[in-house]
């Protein structure tokens, strides 16, 4: 029994491709890119990460920590090259009721049994599933996710000293007034200015990486008194080091205590695990198709999932809030020319560096270039086509992506995307369900019997359709149900089949079945249903009819 589970295992885990710099030539020009990349990436890390911790009511380490440690492992052994991940958004709302009832370590735990959830979903090939989120959606969540990265940037325009960690996240805080908040904005599009015009002059540096330097030279040489990231939290720490956060007495924040390593425990992050599992994966692999299309390479599902999970494992027991991929930082990676595993290594070790021994100078960076980078990531990642494409897709397709926009803002990317295939979903077995219908005819083969041509797939939407079709009253003693241009799908159908057979049986009539394909032919053998153990012809040279047996499934009933 063990030798078969190993063996099924080995079989579900295919072997990934780690080479660090994929299909790109290693040259110099390509690293000094890449490392550039990573650079402007760790900066902009900073501010979120920080910023996150606070959602989630914990220390601004346990985001940069988890940013650090996901962003590595996920950059070492990810499925798409070109992806950032980290602390985000997404997973800090969710974590904010457990750390507030339970203390942090409790979120160290559930990270760990999150990053163990998501492996077990890469290793059963879970993630193919994402292809079944329908392309509205997808821009739906691209839509709902610029407005959050914008909406979030907004808190930057706050005097930090008035923003309060209320222990369920950052609250309060008074809005810049006067010449600092116009100081502000204006360093905001002087940032905004650079990234836009730079690429046009030359695309040495990247953009980003040159609005934030020219700005923070620029506020530092003058002196000018604006918010700067050393005004949110000090970001100084030293290396995270390993730490279990199951036991008893005090954790590494006191005073919050360690989770006992119990069933009682399990009760209590189990859903808190499911949750985050679910939504750090949906984002990650939402994430991982919008990066493939943007460098015209596809990702590994799979491995992408093992990744995240391994990622988070770690990151739980160092201390650390745990994480997802990252659209925003992905953008900002992949317009700053960012395609190899290098991109996101070199993010991950200069965001250490930035804590261990660079803090004082990152600190005097102004939140206003970071807030303008973003702005920009904004602007290029919303699909202003989509304006366009609603008035040229059906109606329901359009609602699908103003749905899920609306409720990316309004809730979280996880439920967004639920409701957008769910809805999406309806719409289209609505529609299929509409479209069956029979043209009637004399049968040639038979003399004095009448043909059902059925057209259109049979299946739980349209199983009532399909039995107001026949007219068993004044049909002859011989009908036949012609299945050429249909198909049956499910046990909905299937009874259907039965509900017509059994009512015609009733009437002392006969109902056979012709020209059943395969799928077909297998599906009503299996149930029971087919009195004649024969296939058609594959070319319907020869048809076959068969009878249906009855009382298969309702009875009892």
């Amino acid at each position: 029994m063990r030798r078969a589970a190993l063996a099924m295992l080995a079989k579900n885990i295919s072997p990934p491709n780690l080479s660090i710099m994929q299909d790109e030539g290693f040259t110099p020009g390509r690293i000094k890119t890449e490392v550039l990349s990573g650079l402007t990436v760790a900066l902009a890390l900073v501010p979120e990460a920080v910023a996150f911790a606070f959602v989630a009511g914990v220390h601004p380490l346990v985001g940069l920590y988890a940013a650090f440690l996901v962003g590595l492992i996920t950059a070492l052994i990810g499925g798409r090259p070109g992806m950032i991940s980290g602390a985000t958004g997404a997973l800090a709302v969710v974590m904010v009721a457990l750390v507030a009832e339970h203390g942090v370590e409790y979120l160290f735990a559930t990270v760990i049994l999150m990053g163990i959830l998501q492996v077990f979903a890469g290793v059963m090939h879970w993630g193919k599933f994402i292809r079944l989120v329908p392309h509205p959606v997808m821009l739906g969540f691209v839509n709902g996710l610029a407005i959050v990265i914008f909406l979030a940037q907004l808190t930057q325009f706050k005097d930090p000293d008035t923003i309060v960690n209320t222990g369920h996240g950052a609250g309060g805080g008074e809005w810049l007034a006067g010449p600092q908040l116009f100081m502000m904005l204006g360093l905001v599009a002087l940032t905004m200015v650079i990234i836009w015009g730079l690429p046009k002059l030359t695309k040495i540096v990247p953009a980003p990486l040159a609005g934030i330097g020219i700005t923070a030279i620029l506020v530092i040489g003058l002196g000018i008194d604006v918010p700067t990231v050393g005004d949110m939290a000090s970001i100084s720490g030293g290396l995270p080091s390993f730490h279990i956060p199951f036991g008893e007495g005090e954790g590494i924040y006191p005073p919050a205590m360690l989770a006992p390593f119990n069933l009682e425990t399990l009760y209590i992050i189990l859903p808190y695990a499911v949750i985050l599992a679910a939504i750090g994966l949906i984002e990650s692999l939402l994430t991982l198709n919008l990066v493939g299309e943007m460098t015209g390479k596809r990702g590994g599902a799979s491995q992408e999932c093992i990744a995240q999970g391994t990622a988070n494992v770690v990151t739980g027991f160092f201390g650390g809030m745990g994480g997802c991929a990252m659209i925003g930082q992905s953008m900002i990676n992949v317009k700053s020319g960012g395609r190899t595993r290098i991109a996101g290594i070199a993010a991950a070790l200069f965001l250490l560096a930035f804590i261990v021994v660079a803090s004082p100078l990152i600190e005097r960076i102004p939140l206003a270039a970071l807030v303008g980078v973003m702005f920009m990531v904004v602007i290029g990642t919303f699909a202003w086509n989509s304006f366009k494409i609603m008035r040229r897709v059906p109606r329901m397709d359009a609602f699908v992506i103003v749905l899920v926009t609306v409720v990316t803002v309004l809730e979280d990317l996880a439920v967004a995307v639920v409701v957008g295939v769910i809805v999406s979903a309806l719409a289209y077995s609505w529609q299929n369900a509409r479209r069956i219908h029979a043209h009637t005819r004399e049968s040639e083969s038979d003399p004095g019997a009448k043909v059902y041509e059925i057209e259109g797939p049979l299946f739980f939407g349209s199983a009532d359709g399909f039995a107001e079709l026949f007219e068993i009253e004044s049909d002859p003693a011989h009908v036949i149900v012609d299945f050429a241009r249909s198909r049956v799908v499910d046990q909905s159908a299937l009874q259907a089949i039965e509900a017509v057979a059994a009512k015609y049986e009733e009437a002392g009539k006969q109902l056979v079945l012709r020209h059943l394909s395969r799928d077909c032919h297998e599906l009503l053998s299996k149930a029971g249903h087919l009195m004649v153990d024969s296939d058609d012809d594959p070319e319907y040279e020869i048809a076959v009819d068969y009878s249906v047996r009855t009382g298969v499934l309702s009875g009892g009933h």
